[in-house]
Protein backbone atom coordinates (compact mmCIF):
# COMPACT_ATOMS: atom_id res chain seq x y z
CA UNK A 1 0.00 0.00 0.00
CA UNK A 2 1.09 3.57 -0.36
CA UNK A 3 0.16 7.31 -0.50
CA UNK A 4 1.42 10.33 -1.67
CA UNK A 5 3.50 12.45 0.72
CA UNK A 6 1.85 16.43 0.25
CA UNK A 7 4.66 18.00 1.48
CA UNK A 8 7.28 16.50 -0.85
CA UNK A 9 7.09 14.77 -3.81
CA UNK A 10 8.05 11.41 -2.25
CA UNK A 11 5.91 8.64 -2.05
CA UNK A 12 5.33 6.62 1.66
CA UNK A 13 4.82 2.97 0.84
CA UNK A 14 4.30 -0.03 3.34
CA UNK A 15 3.97 -3.26 3.32
CA UNK A 16 1.29 -5.53 6.06
CA UNK A 17 2.48 -9.21 7.20
CA UNK A 18 0.17 -11.26 6.93
CA UNK A 19 0.48 -12.10 10.62
CA UNK A 20 -0.13 -8.48 11.55
CA UNK A 21 -3.15 -7.63 9.64
CA UNK A 22 -4.95 -10.93 11.10
CA UNK A 23 -3.90 -9.59 15.18
CA UNK A 24 -5.32 -5.89 14.35
CA UNK A 25 -8.20 -7.47 12.22
CA UNK A 26 -9.07 -9.73 15.39
CA UNK A 27 -8.03 -7.00 17.92
CA UNK A 28 -10.56 -4.40 16.57
CA UNK A 29 -8.45 -1.42 16.70
CA UNK A 30 -6.32 0.38 14.98
CA UNK A 31 -2.24 1.60 14.57
CA UNK A 32 -1.16 5.23 14.67
CA UNK A 33 2.36 5.73 14.45
CA UNK A 34 4.06 9.11 14.50
CA UNK A 35 7.18 10.04 11.96
CA UNK A 36 8.60 13.70 12.80
CA UNK A 37 10.99 12.34 9.44
CA UNK A 38 8.06 12.63 7.43
CA UNK A 39 5.87 15.05 9.13
CA UNK A 40 2.77 12.51 9.34
CA UNK A 41 0.69 10.51 11.98
CA UNK A 42 0.14 7.44 9.92
CA UNK A 43 -3.22 5.62 10.57
CA UNK A 44 -3.52 1.94 10.01
CA UNK A 45 -6.95 0.30 10.34
CA UNK A 46 -9.20 -2.29 9.09
CA UNK A 47 -11.36 -1.21 5.01
CA UNK A 48 -13.15 -4.71 3.95
CA UNK A 49 -10.72 -7.07 4.24
CA UNK A 50 -7.31 -5.05 3.29
CA UNK A 51 -5.38 -2.87 5.91
CA UNK A 52 -6.33 0.73 5.24
CA UNK A 53 -3.48 3.52 5.53
CA UNK A 54 -4.19 7.04 6.28
CA UNK A 55 -1.59 9.97 6.34
CA UNK A 56 -1.97 13.09 8.22
CA UNK A 57 -0.49 15.99 8.25
CA UNK A 58 1.47 17.39 11.26
CA UNK A 59 5.09 19.63 11.87
CA UNK A 60 7.24 17.06 13.28
CA UNK A 61 4.88 15.12 14.99
CA UNK A 62 6.58 13.26 18.41
CA UNK A 63 5.50 11.72 21.50
CA UNK A 64 1.34 11.37 21.85
CA UNK A 65 -0.85 9.49 23.85
CA UNK A 66 -4.53 8.33 24.15
CA UNK A 67 -6.21 8.45 27.47
CA UNK A 68 -10.04 7.03 26.83
CA UNK A 69 -11.50 9.84 24.17
CA UNK A 70 -8.68 11.56 24.60
CA UNK A 71 -5.00 12.23 22.79
CA UNK A 72 -2.34 14.86 23.32
CA UNK A 73 0.27 15.46 20.24
CA UNK A 74 3.78 17.15 20.11
CA UNK A 75 4.85 19.01 17.73
CA UNK A 76 7.41 20.96 16.78
CA UNK A 77 6.15 24.29 18.39
CA UNK A 78 3.08 22.72 20.27
CA UNK A 79 0.98 20.41 22.06
CA UNK A 80 -2.78 19.92 20.90
CA UNK A 81 -5.63 18.15 22.63
CA UNK A 82 -7.61 16.32 20.25
CA UNK A 83 -11.02 14.92 21.32
CA UNK A 84 -12.65 11.69 19.51
CA UNK A 85 -16.16 12.90 17.97
CA UNK A 86 -17.77 9.29 17.76
CA UNK A 87 -20.82 10.60 16.28
CA UNK A 88 -19.59 12.97 13.36
CA UNK A 89 -17.19 10.51 12.37
CA UNK A 90 -19.28 7.74 10.47
CA UNK A 91 -20.38 11.49 8.44
CA UNK A 92 -17.04 12.80 7.69
CA UNK A 93 -17.07 12.07 3.96
CA UNK A 94 -20.39 13.02 2.49
CA UNK A 95 -20.14 10.48 -0.20
CA UNK A 96 -18.64 7.88 1.68
CA UNK A 97 -21.59 7.51 5.04
CA UNK A 98 -20.13 4.92 7.49
CA UNK A 99 -16.33 4.60 6.93
CA UNK A 100 -15.01 6.08 9.70
CA UNK A 101 -16.01 5.04 13.07
CA UNK A 102 -13.26 7.77 15.04
CA UNK A 103 -12.78 11.14 14.20
CA UNK A 104 -10.07 13.24 16.50
CA UNK A 105 -10.81 17.02 16.58
CA UNK A 106 -8.25 19.86 17.87
CA UNK A 107 -9.94 21.07 20.84
CA UNK A 108 -6.90 22.98 22.29
CA UNK A 109 -3.58 23.81 21.73
CA UNK A 110 -0.92 25.22 23.93
CA UNK A 111 2.12 26.83 22.44
CA UNK A 112 5.27 25.58 24.15
CA UNK A 113 7.84 27.21 21.43
CA UNK A 114 10.23 24.72 20.53
CA UNK A 115 11.24 22.80 23.93
CA UNK A 116 11.68 19.78 21.69
CA UNK A 117 9.36 17.51 23.22
CA UNK A 118 9.19 13.49 23.49
CA UNK A 119 7.12 11.81 25.57
CA UNK A 120 3.78 13.11 26.77
CA UNK A 121 1.65 11.51 28.72
CA UNK A 122 -1.88 12.33 30.55
CA UNK A 123 -1.51 12.64 34.23
CA UNK A 124 -3.65 13.30 37.82
CA UNK A 125 -2.08 16.70 36.78
CA UNK A 126 -3.22 16.92 33.37
CA UNK A 127 -0.53 16.45 30.73
CA UNK A 128 3.34 15.96 31.72
CA UNK A 129 5.36 16.18 28.70
CA UNK A 130 9.76 15.67 28.36
CA UNK A 131 11.14 18.87 27.78
CA UNK A 132 14.04 17.50 26.15
CA UNK A 133 15.58 20.80 25.45
CA UNK A 134 15.63 22.26 28.91
CA UNK A 135 16.25 18.66 30.45
CA UNK A 136 12.93 18.56 32.28
CA UNK A 137 9.94 17.08 33.08
CA UNK A 138 7.30 19.64 32.25
CA UNK A 139 3.36 20.77 32.59
CA UNK A 140 1.16 22.83 30.52
CA UNK A 141 0.25 25.95 31.61
CA UNK A 142 -2.37 29.02 29.79
CA UNK A 143 0.50 32.02 31.06
CA UNK A 144 3.81 30.17 30.44
CA UNK A 145 5.56 28.35 27.68
CA UNK A 146 5.56 25.54 30.09
CA UNK A 147 6.12 24.43 34.00
CA UNK A 148 8.79 22.72 34.99
CA UNK A 149 8.16 20.09 37.36
CA UNK A 150 11.68 17.58 37.77
CA UNK A 151 14.68 17.65 36.66
CA UNK A 152 17.66 14.49 37.26
CA UNK A 153 19.86 15.50 40.72
CA UNK A 154 22.73 16.01 38.26
CA UNK A 155 21.60 18.35 35.96
CA UNK A 156 22.64 21.75 37.83
CA UNK A 157 20.57 24.36 36.22
CA UNK A 158 17.24 24.65 33.52
CA UNK A 159 18.83 26.06 30.29
CA UNK A 160 18.15 25.47 26.70
CA UNK A 161 20.94 23.25 25.77
CA UNK A 162 19.88 19.16 25.94
CA UNK A 163 22.64 18.26 28.53
CA UNK A 164 21.47 14.85 29.04
CA UNK A 165 18.55 13.90 26.46
CA UNK A 166 16.26 13.09 28.50
CA UNK A 167 13.32 11.61 26.31
CA UNK A 168 11.13 8.94 27.83
CA UNK A 169 8.56 8.69 30.48
CA UNK A 170 6.73 5.99 32.39
CA UNK A 171 3.50 6.87 34.37
CA UNK A 172 2.19 4.83 37.14
CA UNK A 173 -1.55 5.77 38.44
CA UNK A 174 -1.06 9.10 36.88
CA UNK A 175 1.93 10.04 38.24
CA UNK A 176 5.47 10.19 36.80
CA UNK A 177 7.49 7.45 37.76
CA UNK A 178 10.36 6.33 35.12
CA UNK A 179 12.06 8.80 32.95
CA UNK A 180 14.90 7.61 29.91
CA UNK A 181 17.91 9.49 29.47
CA UNK A 182 21.12 9.40 26.89
CA UNK A 183 23.68 10.23 29.37
CA UNK A 184 24.51 11.89 32.86
CA UNK A 185 25.66 14.61 31.45
CA UNK A 186 25.58 18.29 32.58
CA UNK A 187 27.14 20.47 29.38
CA UNK A 188 25.35 21.15 26.13
CA UNK A 189 25.04 17.74 24.04
CA UNK A 190 27.66 15.65 26.19
CA UNK A 191 25.94 12.90 26.36
CA UNK A 192 26.76 12.51 22.48
CA UNK A 193 30.26 11.41 23.58
CA UNK A 194 28.77 7.62 25.39
CA UNK A 195 25.75 7.42 23.83
CA UNK A 196 26.42 3.43 22.98
CA UNK A 197 27.17 2.67 26.92
CA UNK A 198 25.95 5.89 28.68
CA UNK A 199 22.18 5.55 28.62
CA UNK A 200 19.75 4.96 31.89
CA UNK A 201 16.74 4.76 33.36
CA UNK A 202 15.82 7.03 36.47
CA UNK A 203 13.10 6.90 38.87
CA UNK A 204 11.14 9.62 39.73
CA UNK A 205 11.06 11.89 41.70
CA UNK A 206 14.37 10.37 43.60
CA UNK A 207 16.27 10.53 40.47
CA UNK A 208 17.94 7.27 41.73
CA UNK A 209 19.50 5.57 38.59
CA UNK A 210 17.64 2.27 38.45
CA UNK A 211 19.84 0.81 34.91
CA UNK A 212 23.03 2.14 33.47
CA UNK A 213 24.65 0.95 30.44
CA UNK A 214 22.56 1.28 28.01
CA UNK A 215 22.64 2.58 24.54
CA UNK A 216 20.19 5.42 24.08
CA UNK A 217 16.95 4.23 25.74
CA UNK A 218 13.47 5.68 24.84
CA UNK A 219 9.88 4.78 25.80
CA UNK A 220 9.73 3.38 29.26
CA UNK A 221 6.46 2.14 29.76
CA UNK A 222 4.84 0.12 32.85
CA UNK A 223 2.81 -2.59 32.22
CA UNK A 224 1.66 -5.73 34.14
CA UNK A 225 3.33 -4.83 37.43
CA UNK A 226 6.88 -4.15 35.09
CA UNK A 227 9.00 -1.63 33.59
CA UNK A 228 9.35 -2.03 29.83
CA UNK A 229 11.59 -0.01 27.30
CA UNK A 230 13.52 0.26 24.29
CA UNK A 231 17.34 -0.56 24.78
CA UNK A 232 17.01 1.59 21.12
CA UNK A 233 20.86 1.37 20.17
CA UNK A 234 21.06 -2.11 20.67
CA UNK A 235 17.82 -3.38 18.97
CA UNK A 236 16.19 -4.43 22.31
CA UNK A 237 12.56 -4.65 24.17
CA UNK A 238 13.76 -5.11 27.59
CA UNK A 239 11.86 -5.21 30.97
CA UNK A 240 12.66 -4.34 34.63
CA UNK A 241 10.92 -5.99 37.62
CA UNK A 242 11.14 -3.43 40.56
CA UNK A 243 13.25 -5.12 43.24
CA UNK A 244 15.02 -7.36 41.37
CA UNK A 245 18.75 -6.73 40.25
CA UNK A 246 19.38 -6.08 36.04
CA UNK A 247 16.63 -6.69 33.37
CA UNK A 248 16.05 -9.20 30.67
CA UNK A 249 16.11 -8.69 27.42
CA UNK A 250 12.54 -9.91 25.84
CA UNK A 251 12.99 -9.55 22.46
CA UNK A 252 15.87 -8.59 19.62
CA UNK A 253 14.15 -6.12 16.76
CA UNK A 254 16.23 -5.24 13.77
CA UNK A 255 15.83 -1.65 13.84
CA UNK A 256 16.86 1.12 16.24
CA UNK A 257 14.21 1.56 18.47
CA UNK A 258 11.63 4.22 19.61
CA UNK A 259 7.96 4.08 20.24
CA UNK A 260 6.06 1.42 22.30
CA UNK A 261 2.49 0.62 23.36
CA UNK A 262 1.37 -2.26 25.47
CA UNK A 263 -1.55 -4.52 25.56
CA UNK A 264 -2.06 -7.41 27.13
CA UNK A 265 0.77 -10.17 26.17
CA UNK A 266 1.25 -8.15 22.50
CA UNK A 267 3.38 -5.03 22.26
CA UNK A 268 3.89 -2.85 18.90
CA UNK A 269 7.57 -1.22 18.84
CA UNK A 270 8.81 1.29 16.65
CA UNK A 271 11.47 0.33 14.15
CA UNK A 272 13.98 3.05 12.96
CA UNK A 273 16.47 3.26 9.92
CA UNK A 274 19.65 5.19 11.23
CA UNK A 275 19.71 7.77 9.05
CA UNK A 276 22.19 10.99 10.64
CA UNK A 277 25.62 9.87 11.42
CA UNK A 278 26.80 12.08 13.93
CA UNK A 279 23.92 11.40 16.44
CA UNK A 280 23.59 7.66 15.92
CA UNK A 281 26.86 6.29 14.87
CA UNK A 282 28.70 3.59 16.53
CA UNK A 283 26.20 2.50 18.05
CA UNK A 284 25.94 -1.65 18.37
CA UNK A 285 22.65 -2.28 16.03
CA UNK A 286 24.98 -0.89 13.24
CA UNK A 287 27.32 -3.31 14.16
CA UNK A 288 25.53 -6.26 14.29
CA UNK A 289 24.98 -7.13 10.20
CA UNK A 290 21.56 -7.03 10.03
CA UNK A 291 19.51 -4.72 7.79
CA UNK A 292 17.90 -2.06 9.80
CA UNK A 293 14.15 -1.63 9.03
CA UNK A 294 11.70 1.40 9.74
CA UNK A 295 8.05 0.06 10.90
CA UNK A 296 6.48 -1.41 13.62
CA UNK A 297 6.91 -5.02 14.89
CA UNK A 298 4.42 -6.68 16.73
CA UNK A 299 5.68 -8.63 19.34
CA UNK A 300 4.05 -11.70 21.84
CA UNK A 301 5.83 -11.13 24.98
CA UNK A 302 4.74 -14.32 26.50
CA UNK A 303 6.90 -15.88 24.20
CA UNK A 304 9.83 -12.93 22.84
CA UNK A 305 8.94 -13.75 19.34
CA UNK A 306 7.95 -11.80 16.48
CA UNK A 307 4.65 -12.39 15.22
CA UNK A 308 4.16 -9.49 12.01
CA UNK A 309 5.21 -6.50 11.26
CA UNK A 310 4.24 -2.91 9.10
CA UNK A 311 7.57 -2.42 6.77
CA UNK A 312 7.89 0.98 5.63
CA UNK A 313 9.28 0.44 2.17
CA UNK A 314 9.56 4.45 0.59
CA UNK A 315 8.87 7.97 1.88
CA UNK A 316 9.65 6.94 5.94
CA UNK A 317 12.88 5.82 7.28
CA UNK A 318 12.10 7.14 11.29
CA UNK A 319 9.57 6.44 13.56
CA UNK A 320 9.12 8.30 17.03
CA UNK A 321 5.57 6.71 18.79
CA UNK A 322 3.02 4.25 18.17
CA UNK A 323 -0.21 4.01 19.96
CA UNK A 324 -3.05 1.54 19.71
CA UNK A 325 -6.55 2.65 19.47
CA UNK A 326 -8.80 0.13 20.86
CA UNK A 327 -12.25 -0.40 19.84
CA UNK A 328 -11.71 1.98 16.33
CA UNK A 329 -11.48 0.41 13.63
CA UNK A 330 -10.94 2.92 11.12
CA UNK A 331 -10.09 7.00 12.49
CA UNK A 332 -9.73 9.99 11.05
CA UNK A 333 -7.05 12.74 12.73
CA UNK A 334 -7.81 16.78 11.61
CA UNK A 335 -5.72 19.14 12.26
CA UNK A 336 -6.92 22.71 12.90
CA UNK A 337 -5.92 23.92 9.27
CA UNK A 338 -8.49 21.81 7.93
CA UNK A 339 -11.99 22.54 6.83
CA UNK A 340 -13.56 19.94 8.88
CA UNK A 341 -12.41 21.49 12.07
CA UNK A 342 -14.22 24.73 11.66
CA UNK A 343 -17.59 22.66 10.54
CA UNK A 344 -17.56 19.79 13.21
CA UNK A 345 -19.91 20.87 16.11
CA UNK A 346 -19.52 17.97 18.79
CA UNK A 347 -21.95 18.70 22.20
CA UNK A 348 -22.37 17.00 25.34
CA UNK A 349 -26.22 17.01 23.97
CA UNK A 350 -26.01 17.46 19.98
CA UNK A 351 -23.22 16.86 17.23
CA UNK A 352 -23.69 18.59 13.87
CA UNK A 353 -21.79 19.23 10.70
CA UNK A 354 -21.74 22.54 9.44
CA UNK A 355 -21.47 22.54 5.99
CA UNK A 356 -22.93 23.93 2.73
CA UNK A 357 -24.84 20.54 2.00
CA UNK A 358 -26.87 21.44 4.67
CA UNK A 359 -26.50 24.76 5.64
CA UNK A 360 -30.28 26.35 5.66
CA UNK A 361 -29.23 30.34 5.92
CA UNK A 362 -26.64 32.18 6.18
CA UNK A 363 -27.10 35.85 7.90
CA UNK A 364 -23.99 37.19 8.04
Amino acid sequence: MSEADEQTPREIACEVTPGLQQWLFASGGSIAVTTYQAGKIALFGKLGDQVSLLMRDFRKPMGFHVMGNRMALATKHEITILANAPLLAPDYLEKEKGRYDGLFLPRVTYYTGDCNVHDVAFGKEGVWFVNTRFSCLSGLSHDFCCIPRWKPPFVSELAPEDRCHLNGLAMVNGEPKYVTALGTTDFPGAWREQKATGGVVMEVPSGEIVVRGLAMPHSPRWHNGALWFLNSGEGQLCRMQPGRPGFDVVCQIPGYLRGLCLMGSFALVGMCQVREKHIFGGLPIQNSGVELKCGVALIDLTRGVELGRINFTAGCTEIFEVQFLPGLKNVMIVNSQQEAAQQAFPCPEFSYWLRPSNLVADFN
